[in-house]
């Protein structure tokens, strides 16, 4: 199963802004894990004169993150819940990390705890899968290359799976299917029409599994969608972009890219 949804991460949006000593890269999960994972990733730094500045945005995406240079199997590795803001880090010192991203409404099934609990915190690992955490971290940082890594992690991700059946597909999963459809250019009534449940029903159902609002994930999708376009340079103008995605007040669609980015949309959108 192919995903229509892929969230940017802001390193491929200002490459420019990277330092020799900084690497990100992505890859492929397996076709089995495909409809649950978005990407593994890794970034590495090795610090130079000047700080590497990582920016973090919100991707309606939640990850298990291992830090690879840990001495800890039992503080290595965290959950990172749903963000609905961007975050800034500065390295000063080297980093080393190793990444999964999940999509929100199948992550459920793999981390066997509600994203609600999640949002907004980094939760160890261990707190969530017990001791399988940590023993599936020591297997990661004994690993000696990135391909080892992605081996482990789908063996174990795989073995979850078997044991525990995906129920069926749930009122949230549903409706990310529509927003990723719409590329998040949905009302939340228009939404809760298309599902046949009133908008209440809707919000309960959504704060009750992830922990915010339809109203919230509807402008995540609908950033990271126009990221897309911001990306491939498929787009003639931001007047273009901005109307496509619906916005017909441009100051509106500065003010969320802001918001959700941390930077003007004039800044990163690409110079043809």
């Amino acid at each position: 199963m192919r995903h229509s949804y892929r969230p940017v991460p802001s390193p491929k949006l200002q490459p420019e802004l990277h330092h020799p000593g900084y690497s990100y890269r992505e890859y492929a999960p397996s076709h089995h894990l495909a409809p649950y994972i978005v990407c593994y990733w890794t970034m590495e730094f090795q610090p130079g004169a000047e700080k590497q500045l990582h920016r973090i945005i919100p991707d309606g995406c939640v990850g298990i993150i291992v830090d690879l240079l840990s001495s800890s199997c039992r503080k290595a590795a965290f959950v990172d819940g749903l963000a609905t803001q961007s975050e800034v880090l500065h390295f000063s010192a080297a980093r080393s990390m190793f990444g999964i991203q999940f999509y929100s409404e199948a992550a459920g099934a793999i981390l066997k705890s509600p994203l609600s609990a999640l949002t907004g915190h980094h939760v160890f690992l261990e707190d969530i899968w017990g001791i399988e955490g940590p023993l599936m971290v020591e297997e990661i940082l004994a690993a000696n290359n990135v391909s080892a890594i992605i081996k482990i992690v789908e063996r174990k991700l795989s073995q979850i799976l078997d044991l525990n059946d995906m129920p069926a597909s749930s009122l949230v999963y549903k409706s990310m299917q529509y927003m990723y459809g719409f590329k998040g250019n949905l009302s939340v009534k228009n939404l809760a029409e298309k599902l046949n449940f009133s908008e209440r029903h809707l919000r309960r159902a959504f704060d009750r599994e992830l922990g915010l609002s339809p109203k919230e994930m509807l402008g995540i999708v609908r950033f990271q969608s126009m990221l897309q376009d911001l990306y491939r340079r498929s787009y003639s103008s931001l007047t273009d972009l901005a109307l496509k995605y619906g916005y017909y007040d441009q100051s509106h669609f500065a003010k969320d890219f802001t918001r959700y980015y941390g930077l003007p949309l004039r800044q990163v959108a690409k110079k043809g």
